[in-house]
């Protein structure tokens, strides 16, 4: 009884070495030192079935025996094998006279290393083997059954370290990889934010970039507007980014993906019961930008009802929930965003003129492509840059007449279209430059056509900067913009200055 005592106390400090292990290569150590300890035998090896070779694999080695073949490493086929035996009925396997019987291929190596039996223990969790403990002895004969059952509570304990040690590098690699995906997707996402956000040298362009700046650090509501494709959303990341609310959320709200019924429960939130089909509670988005910004886009759209609700918003921060009794209060930046002509919706009774007044405390105007023409070129190169990328072609550039041909097309998808038709290009190109034809651009001419300029000196205007722009703005010498245009340098120069002209840099 004393020795049966004194094993299962062994039995119990190796288990507690074993299961503080916390990756593989500890705990193989960790058994090799510990097994000793409780198993006084000549050979003992922990193998692990392998499925890419449907065999087992050995992965802890000890012993005392002067001459080994089988070592770490080595691999037993589980079929037609002792330890296979073992592994597909999950029962011990013990072979008493080595040397006088061998019943499985692997026993002729055992026998030529001196050992006179070998006794094979699954090593099962729960329903699961995972693998064999192999104890080999030089004496021969029938194991005494204490001993046996000592060796499977070795085994168990083995077994469950094992397994625990395999978990927590199971978890280690679904953190590492989770990891790497959020680092992915927030390179998706800032890549997706900044295509074309801040890629440009115009001056209507720099103009909106400085209002931008200037207002993003003030707590104020900004009103975005421009035609559909001009970047309204990305200005308005950039506030954010720019403010001191970069840290918390930027929440958005297309106002005209939500049918009427469900705007209010997507800007306020709802309640339980507050309607039919409210089965929970919600957090509106309001809430969700607690701290943060609220993007409200094609805010136009909004019907007159929500309205009402958006301006005590705006005006005393309180949320009511659809259904709720009491209000949440909460503190949130609004940026608004609208294509369509808000004050002629006011005349109209559309959209409420107290909330179109509250909105418009900083109005932004994004200018459409064509009114900046001399970007084309930068955000073609820039597109391109990001779909080579992104579709795994090698294109250095656009050739020149394809860029001409861009900044001759009006754009009346405006930078949303530019990009589209980057894309598409390059989808259909092999070539080291990137050409984009007529019929390339003829799907989206379809489209619709911009408004042509307003007057003549408009249409020189737009002629020159894009002439500049294709000439990278030198003026002289024979691949200059005078020359292009069929005009003297000195010329060019003065029209220029008339128009305000002036390259900027490009930082």
């Amino acid at each position: 009884m004393e020795q049966i005592e004194i094993s299962y106390r062994a039995l119990l400090a190796v288990a507690v070495v074993l299961n503080s292990q916390r990756d593989t290569h500890s705990l193989w150590e960790a058994i090799t030192a510990e097994i000793t300890k409780v198993i006084p035998w000549a050979r003992a090896t922990v193998t692990l079935y392998d499925p890419q070779v449907d065999g087992l694999r050995f992965y802890v080695f000890a012993t005392t025996m002067a001459q080994v073949v089988l070592q770490r490493d080595a691999v037993i086929p589980r079929a037609g094998s002792g330890m296979g035996w073992a592994y597909d009925r999950k029962t011990i396997h013990c072979r008493p006279d080595l040397k006088r019987v061998q019943v499985f291929p692997e026993d002729k190596i055992y026998m030529q290393e001196g050992l006179g039996r070998m006794i094979n223990l699954p090593l099962l969790v729960r329903d699961k083997c995972l693998g064999i403990l192999n104890i080999g002895t030089i004496e021969s004969g029938t194991p005494d059954p204490g001993d046996l059952e000592f060796l499977a509570q070795v085994a168990t304990q083995i077994a469950y370290a094992i397994d625990h040690v395999q978990a927590y590098e199971q978890i280690d690699r679904l953190r590492d990889q989770l990891a790497k995906e959020k680092d992915y997707l927030a390179e998706e996402l800032r890549l997706t934010q900044d295509i074309g956000s801040l890629v440009g040298r115009s001056l209507a362009f720099r103009h909106v970039i400085g209002l931008a700046h200037d207002v993003a650090p003030t707590p104020s509501t900004v009103f975005i507007t421009g035609e559909t494709g001009t970047g309204k959303e990305l200005v308005a990341q950039a506030i954010h980014d720019w403010s001191p609310r970069r840290s918390k959320p930027m929440v958005r709200v297309n106002c005209a993906a939500f049918p009427a019924g469900l705007v209010e429960s997507e800007l306020f939130g709802h309640e339980r019961g507050a309607f039919t089909g409210a089965d929970r509670a919600r957090v509106g988005r309001f809430e969700l930008a607690h701290g943060g910004t609220l993007f409200l886009d094609e805010i136009g759209e909004m019907p007159l009802e929500t309205q009402a609700k958006l301006l005590r918003v705006l005006q005393d921060g309180m949320v009511d929930r659809l259904g709720g009794k009491q209000p949440v209060h909460v503190d949130v930046r609004v940026i608004a965003a609208t294509n369509r002509d808000l004050p002629a919706a006011v005349k109209h009774g559309t959209f409420r003129a107290d909330l179109f007044y509250r909105l418009n405390v900083f109005p932004l105007s994004v200018p459409p492509l064509r009114n900046r023409p001399e970007d084309i070129p930068l955000l073609a190169r820039h597109f391109l840059k990001h779909y080579c990328v992104k579709l795994g072609r090698l294109c250095k550039d656009i050739d020149q007449e394809s860029l001409e041909r861009l900044m001759r097309y009006t754009w009346p998808g405006n930078v949303r279209e530019l990009e589209n038709v980057i894309e598409r290009a390059l989808i259909l190109s092999r070539e080291s430059l990137l050409r984009i034809d007529e019929h390339v651009l003829g799907a989206q001419a379809a489209s619709g056509v911009a408004p042509p300029p307003a007057n003549l000196e408009e249409l020189e205007r737009r002629h020159i900067l894009q002439t500049l722009a294709l000439a990278n703005w030198r003026i002289a010498g024979p691949d200059g913009a005078a020359v292009r245009l069929g005009i003297p340098p000195s010329t060019l120069r003065s029209r220029m200055k008339q128009f305000g002209m002036k390259r900027l840099p490009s930082s």
